[in-house]
This record gives C-alpha cells, structure tokens and sequence, in this order.
C-alpha cells in the first residue's frame, strides 16, 4: 500500500515525497538526459510517488514538457500535478514579473497545453508580484478555477504577510517554501501559520541543494550554480559536510541512509506536508522513497539538527547516552 497524507485543505491524498523538477533548468543545474529524468519519474510513480512538481520557470517550458511525456504514460487520476506561473518571457529570453490577469489567464493555457492535461491540480504563484493587485491575481485564480482549469492554487516564495493578506482575498490552500535543517528560519513564523490555517505545506530543497544527501565530504567543487553558493565554498562547507557525515552512526541505528535520515527528520515537523526532491536518475528516487512513514525518537531528531546546526563540531550521543 503506498503511503499516502491529505494535503491540508485540498484533501488531495499525496505522496509526503514529491518528485521535483527544478532539474530541468539548464542555467541552474546545466543539461540533464532527458531519458534519465523520464526513467526517473516513472520509478518514482513505481515506488508509490503520486505527486509532481514542475514550474513554467524550469527551463523556460522545458520542465513541463518532460513531464507531459510523462504524464501521457500513467493514470491521470492517479497523479497530482503542481506547476507555477511568475515570469513574463521575452524572445531574447530575459524575463520579469507579471502576475496580471492576462497574461496569468494566457500562461495557463500554455502550461496545460505542454503538461498534456485539462486541469492542473495545484497552480502556484512563483514570487510575489508588487505591481499587480493581490485582488487582481486571485480573482483571475478564482476564475480559472471555476473554468475547471485548476483544481487549487497557492504561492511559493512569499513572506507570512504576504500569504496571509492573499489569504484574506481567496482560498490559497497551498504553500511551497524554500525549507531545510539548514535552513528554518520559516519555523518562527510561516509554519506555524500555515499549521493553524490548515495549509497545505510543501517544502522545497529540503536536502539543501544537495548538501544534506550525505554524498559530500566537503573538498568537491561544482559546475553549476553551487559553484558560487556561500554554503559550497571553503571552510563552511567542509564543516556542514563533518555534520552530516557525522550522521551515518544515527542512520544506522534506523537503518537508513543520510539521506533517508535527514528526510525523515524533515517530514517530522508538524506543519510539513510533503517535502518536494530533486530526482536526476532512478536510483535516487528509490533511495527518497525509503523515508516515506519513517518517525524517528525526539531526541535523535534533535541530535541531527544539533550536528548539522554545530557543523560537525557537536557531539552526538549514541542510543545508550553515551557521548560520541
């Protein structure tokens, strides 16, 4: 049986893992075989993933029309679909906000059209738009949803404030917020919002960009965008990197990897829903699958967030008590 959650408000029955596509964007991560990406989310749907995550930003469509093929070889009704719309494209591919009704209304269309698919399940709002009315935004997303071309909408990316005053206009009943054991500080105020509102929360780079996974050890350089990320450059990521290897004592006791650990951990928190993954081949979905319905003792999960948080530098107590 795979293990499903209700998505706060929606009731849509999701996977707490989701198979995220940001991958897919050349100008972040470079080129990816589109082969292995497709193999991919087939394994994920295989292994009990049912929900996906794409973007119109993701290599400007490109994400999308992966995931259309895709979307053409399984059930429609047994996946979950979630895209964003922020970004005006311009044919010398720069680009900048425009949530107006027009143009959301005409980005909408598009995305159905490359996803392959009626109706999108989630529709998101990439960032915040300053310039158009939050009453124009949610308007136009109130009509698309009684057209039947979404099913629920959402932000990601936006301020507590800016979330609760979108709130106060419509039924925004989905959150997707940057959130990692590095990277909390949502826990001080969004999280405990959206608990309390029953918002579905969906948290993205829950594995940091790929430093919580375990398989860094903090002398690899990078070719893509973590080239120039604080996190990736000298001696605070050889330390994050100590915290995490430090963690492998702790999987085992669970008999999971670092990367099962640390998901685990994440998808602890009571707000947290569904942490969204970013997939490049099969073996790294089955691996994230492994952390769906896993629960880990308090104190473990507060002895991994103490060696992350500590860089290495903490000790961590066995399952006896004792100091390692």
């Amino acid at each position: 049986m795979s293990h499903r959650i209700v998505f706060g408000a929606t009731g849509l029955k999701v996977s707490p893992v989701c198979f995220g596509t940001w991958q897919l964007s050349p100008r972040f991560w470079g080129a990816q075989p589109e082969g292995d990406l497709l193999a991919a989310m087939q394994a994920a749907f295989d292994h009990g993933i049912n929900f996906y995550d794409t973007a119109e930003a993701y290599g400007d469509g490109l994400a999308e029309t992966v995931l259309g093929k895709f979307l053409r070889c399984v059930p429609r009704d047994q996946v979950v679909v979630a895209t964003k719309v922020f970004n005006h494209f311009n044919p010398d591919a720069s680009r900048y906000p425009d949530l107006s009704r027009a143009y959301v209304t005409e980005r909408c269309e598009l995305s159905l059209k490359r996803l392959g698919v009626e109706t999108i399940d989630i529709y998101l709002l990439h960032f915040f738009d300053p310039l158009t009315p939050l009453a124009e935004i949610t308007g136009t997303l109130t009509t698309l949803k009684r057209q039947g071309k979404i099913r629920h909408f959402g932000a990601s990316n936006f301020t507590t404030e800016q979330f609760r005053a979108a709130r106060r206009l419509g039924a925004y009943d989905v959150m997707q917020p940057p959130y990692s054991l590095i990277e909390f500080g949502i826990e001080n105020d969004l999280l405990p919002y959206c608990e309390t509102e029953n918002v579905g929360v969906m948290v993205y780079s829950p594995m940091h960009k790929g430093l919580l996974t375990g398989k860094y050890h903090g002398g690899e350089t990078f070719e893509d965008f973590r080239r120039s990320h604080p996190d990736f450059q000298g001696e605070r990521f050889r330390q994050l990197c100590a915290g995490v290897q430090s963690l492998r004592p702790l999987a085992g006791k669970y008999g999971l990897t670092v990367y099962q650990l640390v998901l685990a951990a994440t998808l602890m928190h009571p707000a947290i829903h569904v942490a969204v993954v970013g997939i490049k081949n099969a073996a790294q979905i089955r691996e994230a699958v492994g952390a769906m319905g896993r629960s880990l003792e308090r104190e473990d999960y507060f002895a991994i967030r103490g060696a992350i948080a500590g860089g290495g530098h903490k000790k961590m107590k066995d399952a006896t008590g004792k100091v390692k």
